[in-house]
């Protein structure tokens, strides 16, 4: 006894296209519901969605004119493409950004949420509404140096105010930033020159007490040189008279011995022994010297009276008044007391005078940071007439669309699935028994 069972074989199943497009045809009334429908969901989506509005500002470099005064400081030198430069950066800061958002938290009511710290709001303002487009590094030409940025706001959001606001936030704060760098800049040259002042106020007072102690070094020494002088040539003096004493002493000896009372001459001397009574009057001219003690006794014992009663000798050397005149003249070193004199010292200072000239620049340097024109706003944000989103005409005919194709897709597959349904063959079950 045996029993078999076979199945027959699946027909292959074929989709007619014709009978799909007569059941779209059919069902034409079917799929206008549904692109109604979706197209309804699409409309009120449309008018439902809140509006997002879209403002941009576009800067570009400012005129030469306009950095004139910060550049001719000569401390300083900022071209207005790299001010420009400046200010994109400032504007794409981190640190900017969130400065210009916690003082004017005001204006970002609709970014807050309940749960949220003031840094997560802002996150979401940072990351979603603002976007910046910097100029191509490339291009060097004037037409391509601007900066454009756009924020996209929701409709209960000032975004004018807010941009506007952050634009010149931003401006100031790099103002701001050039004004402290300025300032730095300004003080440390101001130190570098006064510590060369100081250096050249130190080298003087060095050089003028080498001077000072110089010149008193040399007046003590001809000081101590014309009193040793002095010294000398009074002993010598001293001596001269001394000598001069005991030779008048000899001389009177002689002149005694001889009986010479008045001065007289060897001739006479000879002739007085002979008798006569008239006067003679002679006149000796010889190349011999007379020796003293024809000068007679009385003559050199008056001389040697004087010697002896003689305190000082110094007024028969001319010498000895010129040195008391040079001891009196070095009492008093003027020149000394000039150097010590002086009021002002920093006017005796050499080569500070452009170390000088260049300090008072600095001091009187007086830029007004609150007029510098960093950047030029070519278009300030202005109120949107629509806003960029939602796209209701986009919307709604996506939505249509959408709900055409949706609607054609189901008579589609229903037709399919009828024709697949149909064509599903019946099986066959037969028994043999042997």
């Amino acid at each position: 006894m045996s029993s078999s069972f076979r199945a027959p074989p699946v027909p292959q199943f074929e989709i007619s296209f014709m009978a799909v497009s007569e059941a779209v045809l059919r069902q034409k009334v079917f799929i206008v519901l549904v692109t109604a429908a979706v197209g309804l969901v699409a409309l009120a989506y449309a008018f439902i969605a809140t509006p997002v509005y879209q403002v941009s500002s576009v800067l570009r470099p400012a005129a030469l004119n306009e950095l004139d005064a910060l550049n001719r400081s000569e401390i300083y030198s900022l071209p207005p493409g790299e001010a420009l430069t400046r200010v994109g950066a400032a504007l794409e800061s981190y640190e900017t950004r969130l400065g210009f958002f916690r003082e004017n938290q005001k204006l970002f009511r609709a970014f807050e949420r309940p749960g949220r710290t003031l840094e997560q709001s802002f996150e979401e303002f940072n990351r979603n509404s603002i976007s910046l487009s910097l100029p191509d590094p490339k291009k060097t030409d004037i037409l391509s140096s601007f900066i454009r940025i756009e924020m996209n706001y929701p409709k209960d959001v000032d975004g004018v105010s807010i941009l506007n606001g952050f634009v010149n936030y931003a401006i100031n704060t790099e103002r701001e930033h050039i004004a402290a760098d300025l300032n730095v800049i300004v003080k440390n040259r101001l130190n570098e020159l006064n510590g060369k002042l100081d250096a050249a106020r130190s080298n003087y007072n060095n050089d003028k007490e080498a001077r000072v102690a110089s010149l008193q070094e040399s007046n003590n020494l001809r000081r101590a040189q014309l009193r040793d002088e002095l010294k000398a040539l009074r002993a010598q003096l001293k001596t001269e008279r001394y000598d001069r004493v005991a030779y008048l002493n000899e001389a009177i000896g002689i002149a005694k011995s001889l009986g010479i009372r008045k001065p007289t001459t060897p001739t006479s001397l000879g002739e007085a022994d002979r008798a006569g009574s008239s006067t003679t009057m002679r006149t000796e001219v010889n190349n011999q010297q007379i020796p003293l003690y024809f000068m007679g006794t009385e003559a050199l014992e008056a001389e040697r009276s004087v010697l002896q009663q003689r305190k000082s000798d110094d007024f028969t050397a001319k010498r000895v008044g010129e040195i008391a005149k040079e001891l009196q003249l070095l009492e008093n070193n003027r020149e000394i007391e000039i150097l010590n004199s002086r009021q002002n010292e920093d006017i005796f200072l050499a080569g500070v005078q452009s170390l000088r000239a260049e300090a008072v620049r600095l001091q009187g340097l007086a830029i007004d940071m609150s007029r510098l024109k960093l950047v030029t706003i070519d278009k300030q944000a202005l109120e949107p007439i629509n806003p960029i989103k939602p796209n209701r005409k986009l919307i709604i005919i996506f939505g249509l669309l959408l709900g055409g194709v949706l609607g054609i897709a189901i008579v589609a597959i229903r037709s399919i699935l009828s024709q697949q349904r149909a064509a599903r063959p019946v099986l066959l079950v037969s028994n043999t028994v042997v």
